[in-house]
């Protein structure tokens, strides 16, 4: 089987749960031995840019007829006329982690564009691949895609179980990029309902995707006098995002939606216990005797069980003993691999 290309929005590097996915998969073809080339796009995804169109043209032009291309959904969503004239000559391969039209905090209007432009563009591939049996419901009940969907979970191994604080104030640990998607702001209203309690709390993740939401982060924490207790970082490298996990008590996840959540994943690799939502696929994502789930986008709901969590030790205690017995049963990145392995193969056959 000769090679294939990805088309990922930024960098491969990017620390977002799309981009280490995409990351994962592209490291584990090359070490399977299958030539992956990369095209790193600049711009603006997926309500895409000039740059952001010429980019992605340019990449397509030069590849030979027949070539087997992975897309990121982010990348194909937005652009279907650039990809137009040429997917009839390409083996397109959409890589869907959510519908566009569902990202939180954009337009009602933009919404509706990105779902019409979305349905046109994965029409155009031969392959659908989504990273959760939710995405691949949703772009059915969407319209985007009715037809056979192939599901590639994130993979995960387990960690070196985290130690705790080692105090009497838990720690609490959130990572995730700063967005409106992710709710940071309804853990900070959550946190200002239970001050009353002993806790820390740790917000870890990229502050360039939304830099005005992260501003107004910053700005809540100061309006509800949480300064002293809350730290907001940015993206943590590989070992200090390790000892966060290590040092923590709980994992909190605050998100309206997510696609599938791979940080709940890792929290489990650590046998960390779990407080997150039902927003999309976390309801599934997340082992039921791993953690704690509540609407989305109810700060009250959050605080209730964020006070129960941190007053009855032995609940925490029970949900981290869910999470390790969950931790036992993570399956590596291997299967995902070998299942993208076995679809390029399939199409360089079709």
């Amino acid at each position: 089987m000769s090679g294939c290309y990805f088309l990922v929005p930024g960098t491969l590097d990017r620390p977002t749960g799309g981009s280490r996915y995409d990351r994962e998969i592209v490291e584990g073809l090359r070490e399977q031995g299958l030539s992956v080339a990369v095209s790193e796009l600049p711009g603006r995804f997926p309500d895409a840019d000039e740059t952001a169109r010429a980019a992605v043209d340019a990449a397509l032009a030069p590849l030979p007829d027949g070539a087997r291309v992975v897309v990121d959904g982010l990348v194909l969503g937005g652009l279907p006329e650039v990809f137009s004239p040429h997917a009839p000559r390409l083996r397109l391969h959409a890589l869907i982690h959510h519908p566009l039209a569902d990202e939180s905090g954009i337009d009602p209007a933009l919404a509706r564009r990105l779902l019409e432009r979305e349905t046109q563009a994965v029409a155009q591939a031969r392959c659908v691949i989504t990273t959760s049996g939710f995405t691949a419901s949703r772009l059915r009940e969407l319209g985007i895609h009715r037809g056979a969907t192939e599901v590639i979970e994130p993979g995960c191994s387990p960690r070196p179980l985290a130690t705790g604080s080692g105090d009497d104030t838990p720690m609490l640990l959130c990572v995730a990029a700063l967005s409106p998607r992710k709710a940071q702001h309804n853990l900070l209203d959550a946190l200002s309902q239970i001050t009353d309690r002993r806790w820390r709390c740790r917000l870890a993740g990229p502050a360039d995707l939304d830099p005005l939401y992260a501003a107004a982060l910053h700005a809540q924490r100061q309006t509800l006098g949480l300064a002293e207790r809350v730290e907001i970082d940015g993206a943590l490298d590989a070992g200090t995002l390790d000892a966060a996990y290590r040092a923590a008590d709980l994992f909190v996840l605050p998100s309206r939606y997510e696609g599938y959540g791979m940080v709940i994943n890792e929290a489990v690799a650590y046998g960390l216990p779990v407080l997150t939502t039902t927003g999309g696929a976390l309801a599934t994502t997340l082992p039921p005797d791993a953690g704690l789930a509540v609407p989305p986008d109810d700060p009250a709901a959050l605080a209730d069980a964020l006070h129960r969590l941190l007053e009855d030790h032995a609940l925490r205690q029970s949900l981290a003993g869910g999470a390790r017995r969950a931790r036992d049963r993570l399956a590596d990145w291997a299967p995902g691999v070998q299942h993208f392995m076995d679809l390029l193969d399939r199409g360089s056959d079709a």
